[in-house]
Formats: C-alpha cells, structure tokens, sequence
C-alpha cells in the first residue's frame, strides 16, 4: 500500500481523517486485515507529517479561493526525507 493523500477535516469537535491510497491486491474491504492495514498507513503518514512540521520542510502550494481559506501544504514523503537526511 501507498499513501497518496491524508486529508484532516476537523468538524463540531470530531477529527474525519480521509486517506487517499493505492494498493496491489490488498484485503477485501470491511475486513479486519484491511482495517489493520489503513490504520497502520495513516499513522505512519501522520508521524511522517509531524516530522516535517517540526523539521520546519513545509510550503503552501495551493489555496481554496473560498472566503474560508483552506491553504494546502506539501509536506515531503517519507522516503524523501530518508534520501535528503542520507545525502547530508
């Protein structure tokens, strides 16, 4: 499985977390194996995005246009970073 997008919508007090991946032949949906593998790639995901955060390797590439703003971050991937942290 590959992570392609994690979207964080924070609504009436609850956090929705939408998860955007691709994968080759994993498990059936609503099972338990499927359940185990999403939960794992999204906290991975997120580990990995409060790391750049931290790392300050943030930059707004887009905005909404709505009078609310919803700016979009790109933040790097995780092997990314691995290849940057390998080459200094």
């Amino acid at each position: 499985m590959q992570l392609q997008r994690l979207v964080l919508d924070f609504r009436n007090g609850e956090l929705v977390v939408r998860c955007l991946y691709r994968s080759e032949g994993a498990a059936g949906p609503n099972t338990k194996a499927r359940r185990t593998e999403v939960s794992d790639l999204v906290r991975a995901g997120l580990q990995d995005a409060l790391q750049a955060l931290q790392a300050g390797d943030v930059a707004v590439v887009g905005t909404s246009g709505f009078t609310t703003r919803e700016d979009i971050l790109s933040l790097p991937r995780s092997y990314e970073v691995r290849e940057v942290e390998a080459a200094s």
